[in-house]
């Protein structure tokens, strides 16, 4: 399956100031497979040894922090064969579990910067903010991954054609009815099946929603494994609190987290460090508001107040036991919560773009799903789960910040406004998101 991130990795390699690579992301999002096959396809070799199961590779590192005798010893003790500079990709893989092998990255760009060396772990994030390990700074490049997005699911299922065509239309032609209404309905997939690389080849294989909802359940019990094998003993307990939370807090009417409402009886300093092992994980996704949306939006970021997002909308439907029909017939007793699993979507395609989402609330009166800053300009997102665009909040926004481009994202078909401000706003449908930052910066449309 293709995947975006096989971009980013060639642009690595053949940039001229190259770093040994750090890959990042929740568990089984399709780092070792990016990682084969940008190998397979771009070098003459791949020399691969995972960390945590090939206990001679790991102690060759435990005797020595130089590059060459690393090279010599790993490709005596593991591979059976040699690793040739500008020939062999090496894959370190589930790093974590050597904390020497990180440290020698910083050799490995000092000594031996024409070697290519890219590296992953499913929780290295978690590894690098609990366990103390040293992490080389300023001596490795680093690259986040995700779950596959739509445009790569769409790609999956419907061939890269159509993904081809979306990202060379403009949003001042409307789409044909037709052409419209196929897009809906792998959209609808896309909330059931999510962007899992398992569940999407099971869904590819099979076009079976049960088969889907086991490989989830399947995914969703490693995860809770994950948590008793590799988080603080006392934080286990109150991880699993805040994983259940989440799509419940997702789902109300006031979306903001709000630790009280995890366990009775249990306060926020109590459960931090446990939302924050989540976070590092790759698991869920802190959004922090702003109530003054001037730039930089950071700086008027409110650390305390914040909506918490999953990683995944597949597995978030899982967790909260919605049934599949409920969402590809919209039934109306699940307005609320596939409300909350659009905007958690339209939330993950933001990060697959590089964006820094933030939301937006005055008061009481009014919010502003999204904003974000790009190229010096602050753009607002109203998101919507059908075709109803209705934003008063949004209007407000744009007026008050002097907003020259916004999107509302819904299942509306392309359109452009313009208002009586000069704002233009860009009716975006929901499988067209994953164009959001490219329409932004776009001077013309």
């Amino acid at each position: 399956m293709r995947r975006n991130i096989s971009k980013a990795l060639v642009e690595w390699k053949d940039a001229p100031n190259r770093k040994p690579l750090v890959i990042t992301g929740v568990r089984q999002c399709g780092k070792t497979y990016a990682m084969h096959e940008f190998g397979t396809s771009c070098f003459k070799d791949v020399a691969y040894i995972n960390l945590e199961r090939d206990s001679l590779a790991a102690s060759v590192f435990e005797m020595t922090l130089e590059p060459a005798r690393i090279i010599s010893g790993l490709s005596a003790v593991s591979l059976g064969k040699e690793i040739v500079e500008g020939e062999t990709l090496l894959i370190l893989d589930e790093i974590q579990a050597c904390p020497r092998a990180l440290t020698a990255l910083k050799y490995f760009c000092e000594d031996m910067p024409g070697l290519h060396v890219v590296c992953a772990g499913s929780l290295l994030g978690v590894a690098l903010t609990h366990e103390n390990i040293s992490f080389p700074v300023g001596k490795v490049d680093r690259l986040q991954m995700y779950p596959m997005g739509f445009d790569e699911f769409l790609s999956a299922t419907r061939g890269d054609g159509m993904v081809e065509m979306l990202a060379g239309l403009l949003p001042t032609s409307p789409l044909p009815a037709s052409f419209a209404s196929e897009l809906e309905t792998a959209y609808r997939d896309f909330l059931i099946v999510g962007g899992m690389p398992e569940t999407v080849l099971r869904w590819v294989e099979t076009s079976d929603y049960g088969q889907v909802e086991a490989v989830q359940g399947h995914i969703l019990a490693d995860y809770e494994a994950d948590f008793a094998k590799h988080a603080p003993l006392g934080d286990v307990a109150k991880i699993s609190w805040i994983w259940a939370s989440a799509p419940k807090q997702l789902a109300k009417e006031n979306n903001k987290f709000v630790f009280s409402q995890v366990k009775e009886g249990k306060r926020a300093h109590e459960l931090e460090d446990a939302l924050q092992w989540l976070v590092a994980a790759g698991l869920v996704h802190k959004t922090e508001l702003v109530d003054n949306a001037e730039l930089p939006l950071s700086f008027n970021a409110d650390a305390s107040y914040f909506k918490v997002y999953m990683s995944d909308v597949g597995l978030l439907r899982k967790m909260a036991n919605v049934p599949y029909k409920a969402l590809l017939k919209a039934e109306p007793a699940y307005a609320r919560f596939r409300g909350a699993l659009t905007e958690n979507y339209v939330h993950n395609e933001m990060l697959l773009q590089g964006l820094k989402p933030y939301f937006w609330r005055s008061g009481n009166t009014a919010e502003v799903d999204f904003v974000f800053e790009q190229d010096g300009r602050v753009v607002p997102v109203e998101v919507k789960s059908a075709d109803n665009t209705m934003a008063k909040s949004y209007r407000l926004f744009c007026k008050r910040y002097g907003i020259k481009r916004g999107f509302k994202v819904s299942l509306k078909n392309t359109a452009v406004n313009v208002d009586d401000n000069g704002c233009e706003t860009v009716s975006l449908p929901l499988y067209m998101a994953w164009r959001l930052a490219g329409l932004a910066v776009r001077e013309t449309l």
